[in-house]
């Protein structure tokens, strides 16, 4: 299995195959402070999945602090080293390939988009951080045979204002990493990502705005795509590399294509046929389409019994009618 998932990345990775069936159908394996267990990955297993984000994290206190703080005794197990080596044990031995994901979370959720330094000093502190982050997560990753390794997530103004540092840390990362890389860029910061020809997967998360319909339905979602689309296209056939979603879902509330990135806690109405809708568009636009790899829903939790629900109006699919549209979709794709 694990050489038909080089094969996979290398046919995306090159463009040379067009077939559904070669998509990376995945989630996006929230860390929980608990061991994943055979009964976790049975439920991921049971939607059809040939990929998963195992999801590490470093911590920043503020939008300018200069200094990470990761793989600590004070984390959730899940987002640690010894968590992504034992989540990434036994999705392998369930024969589900692994994105390595590492990101970083500033306290109070700011996004981490806007984290940039005031000073040269401080930039050349947050850079020897961000490098141990990553080199000891990008280790880890070559240690465990993952399929994929994301080298950062939503970093905008640290990618846009340091880019040498970036191309440097992509070398050092291939020192110790054999496999595949990506960079998870925002919707709307992907276009000014410098080093995408250094990455073997255009990575996006994409959250588009598609449609201002309180429930949009499948054809005025598909119409909004005509645009990103093309632009998606374009990108990919300038670099010659394929796009992958990094991130990809709607919430299950009102308006959900209009602002797709929200989460605010606020939001009202809970509209699962709004979000079932959306996939089912973003499903029939981008999978056809020989320059899209595939990419990973947002998000799934451990505890599916708990998780999601019909009362619930998060991302994640779990226990919701958007479920059974996953499920259908991976099964008649793999």
């Amino acid at each position: 299995m694990k050489n038909l998932f080089i094969l996979l990345l290398f046919a995306i990775s090159t463009q040379s195959c067009t077939s559904q069936s070669q998509k990376i159908n995945a989630v996006s394996f929230v860390a929980s402070g608990k061991a994943v267990t055979q009964h976790n990955v049975t439920q991921i297993k049971q939607i059809n999945v040939n990929f998963a984000a195992v999801m590490p994290f470093g911590f920043v206190t503020n939008l300018d602090s200069p200094r990470i703080v990761h793989n600590t005794d004070k984390q959730w197990f899940g987002e640690t080293a010894l968590g992504v080596k034992q989540y990434t044990t036994l999705l392998h031995k369930n024969d589900i390939a692994v994105m390595i994901k590492p990101q970083l979370w500033i306290w109070g959720g700011a996004f981490t988009g806007k984290l940039k330094m005031t000073s040269q000093e401080d930039w050349i502190t947050l850079e020897d951080s961000y490098r141990d982050f990553i080199i000891t997560y990008a280790t880890l990753a070559q240690e465990m045979n993952a399929a994929l390794f994301c080298i950062g997530t939503e970093l905008e103004q640290f990618v846009v204002n340091r880019p040498e540092y970036w191309l440097k840390l992509i070398t050092e990362i291939r020192q110790v990493y054999k496999g595949k890389l990506t960079y998870a860029a925002n919707w709307d910061e992907y276009k000014r990502v410098s080093f995408w020809k250094t990455l073997d997967f255009i990575g996006v998360d994409g959250y588009f705005p598609i449609c201002d319909a309180k429930t949009p339905t499948v054809a005025q979602a598909r119409l909004g795509w005509q645009p990103w689309k093309k632009e998606l296209a374009s990108v990919s056939k300038t670099f010659n590399i394929p796009i992958l979603f990094t991130e990809y879902g709607y919430r299950s509330v009102d308006f959900s294509g209009k602002e797709p990135w929200r989460s605010d806690p606020d939001m009202l109405g809970v509209n699962l046929q709004g979000q079932v809708n959306l996939t089912q568009a973003l499903f029939q636009e981008l999978y056809p389409e020989s320059w899209f790899a595939g990419g990973f829903i947002w998000k799934w939790f451990l505890d599916d019994t708990n998780s999601g629900g019909l009362q619930n109006k998060m991302f994640t699919p779990q226990n919701k009618p958007v479920e059974q549209l996953i499920k259908n979709h991976f099964f008649r794709i793999n």
